[in-house]
């Protein structure tokens, strides 16, 4: 059956979620807000619907108030009704709610690594989803375990029921999100942003993935994202959200070919556009490194004798002038952030590294300490980066509390105002804590925490996979800006290519460890040599011409 016929008939049925006129209020300090507005949609059975709109306008809101997950009784629900299979969910107590989470209904989350439990293995994390709602055995737990894995296109599948998820790359870790939310076979799938951490070949692979399940079990799903490549690709119908409402509603065709919307409109002009700024090559050099390795043991046997080596970093060179970015690029596990990881000195690593002309890769972590201030990390996961229990003032100003203890109490939270105003936050907002942020609110505090350094060298390690495509436009920008105007050398680490050519001056493709292919960005992008760089881009800009099949990590 085509995908449009499919729809059809799935539109002919009653149903399956049903959400009713939905408001969602959160309460603070005698203050309500509210995030939500009288939201309806709904949603047949193996029918796909998005819901798209820019961070902090209500889409995960409404999700997670699907399955009641908001943090009650903070939050409330002023109105609305959320039927499914006919059931009012807000009427349901915990316990009843209880079999319809991770069983009937399961969910994908943003971010896996504040997902999963970092305490667990992998195969008990999977495991406990099967025995707590179909009462399996550790044996039938185990082989479930293994089948959902390999599905999923984890490598070695039984070799990774043993790891813990910090073991893992972004990748995989959403992977195996994936596993355990497929594990029961649900009626309806809510994914929530759920290829944001994957590369480009892999997010294209993953989406076949989602689509021939849900084809194979009749499953419904309910797709939240940003990016509307993906919308374009696996929706049968799309919601637009904007400040808490929907805006637009309709077929994926029409909403794409004949928006009605002004804001719809925007969202579709919205991608990072222009270039970086020439190279000049008499820049003064702020970071080199040459034959750059970082091997992780492989120990086995009783008494734990290394019999190998995963060779995450194999032997790179590089080099980072001033006012230049270097964008990394490579599927998970490629070690594109162990390299990263390994030029700032947050990891041990063999070979020769150069800050500002000094030798560094001698220097012990303690000796590092001195010249954290100038070299920067912006990291993937925002929300497990940022700490839950300090403001956002705080959290921008522990740096300067620590590399300018000079500055008066007024005159850090003067640095912090002019940074939140520089990545397009509210300094209001500066009081409040990250859990009251959305996801791509969180990544620009992080990008204002490493700014108010006035670093010399910044590792950004995925900074805009968390953001919508206006955003993201709109940080691109920034980052151009601020790189100009302080003369920043930029290591940019990321699977979305379109970012990467609007920022980077050279790229560096990475596999398995190792370099495949280097050189000016404009011949990496338009004249790509080795096929593994060409199926990243095909991938990145015409996904017709991505390789199919789930590859394997």
């Amino acid at each position: 059956m085509s995908k449009h016929k499919a729809a059809s008939a799935a539109l002919s049925s009653s149903p399956l979620l049903s959400v009713e006129n939905l408001s969602v209020a959160f309460q603070q300090g005698g203050k309500t807000t509210l995030a939500v507005d009288g939201v309806s949609f709904s949603i047949a059975k193996g029918e796909t619907l998005a819901l798209v709109g820019e961070s902090g306008s209500g889409k995960s809101v409404s999700a997670l108030s699907i399955l009641k997950l908001l943090p009650y009784p903070a939050a409330s629900h002023p109105g609305g009704a959320v039927y499914f299979d006919g059931e009012n969910l807000i009427d349901d107590d915990q316990r009843d709610l209880r079999k319809v989470r991770g069983n009937r209904i399961s969910m994908i989350f943003q971010e896996p690594m504040s997902s999963l439990n970092p305490l667990h293995t992998i195969e008990k994390q999977v495991g406990e989803v099967l025995k707590l709602h179909r009462g399996f055995s550790d044996k039938a737990a185990r082989a479930r375990t293994l089948e959902l894995l390999a599905k999923v296109g984890i490598r070695n599948a039984e070799e990774r029921l043993g790891a813990y998820p910090h073991q893992l790359s972004g990748g995989q870790r959403q992977r195996v999100m994936i596993a355990m939310a497929l594990a029961n076979d649900p009626d309806l799938l809510i994914a929530d942003e759920p290829t944001t951490a994957l590369d480009v070949t892999v997010q294209a692979q993953i989406l076949e993935l989602l689509k021939a399940l849900q084809a194979e079990r009749g499953m419904a799903m309910l797709f939240i994202t940003h990016d509307l490549g993906i919308v374009r690709r696996i929706a049968d119908r799309v919601c637009v959200m904007y400040r808490g409402k929907i805006v637009e509603e309709g077929p994926t065709g029409r909403i794409f070919e004949t928006p009605q919307h002004d804001y719809t409109k925007h969202l579709l002009a919205a991608e990072p556009k222009g270039r970086p700024p020439a190279a000049n090559a008499n820049s003064p050099v702020v970071m080199e490194a040459k034959d750059i390795k970082v091997w992780f043991p492989i120990k086995t046997g009783l008494m734990r004798r290394t019999t190998g080596h995963v060779k995450a970093v194999d032997g790179i060179d590089l080099t980072l002038r001033a006012g230049q970015t270097v964008g990394v690029v490579g599927e998970s596990g490629s070690g594109k952030t162990t390299l990263g990881l390994a030029l700032s000195r947050m990891i041990s690593s063999r070979g020769e590294i150069c800050f500002d002309g000094e030798r560094i890769d001698n220097r012990s972590f303690k000796a590092m300490r001195p010249l954290r201030e100038k070299m920067q990390v912006v990291f993937q996961d925002p929300y497990g980066s940022l700490s839950p229990r300090m403001s956002i003032a705080d959290i921008i100003a522990e740096g300067l509390l620590i590399h300018e203890k000079r500055l008066s109490a007024a005159e850090r939270d003067e640095r912090v105002v002019g940074v939140l105003r520089e990545v397009g936050l509210d300094p209001a907002a500066r009081f409040r804590f990250p859990h009251e942020f959305s996801g791509g609110q969180r990544q620009r505090v992080a990008i204002a925490r490493a700014m108010v350094l006035n670093p010399r060298f910044v590792m950004l390690d995925e900074p805009t996979s968390a953001l919508d495509m206006s955003v993201q436009a709109q940080v691109v920008d920034l980052l151009r800006d601020l790189q100009k105007r302080h003369d920043l050398a930029y290591l940019f680490i990321s699977h979305d290519l379109k970012v990467v050519r609007a920022l980077a001056n050279e790229v560096i493709v990475m596999r398995n460890g190792q370099v495949v292919e280097r050189g000016p960005a404009e011949d990496i992008f338009d004249r790509p040599q080795t096929d593994y760089t060409k199926a990243l881009m095909a991938a990145a800009f015409d996904i017709s011409a991505a390789p199919t099949g789930v590859v394997s990590e």
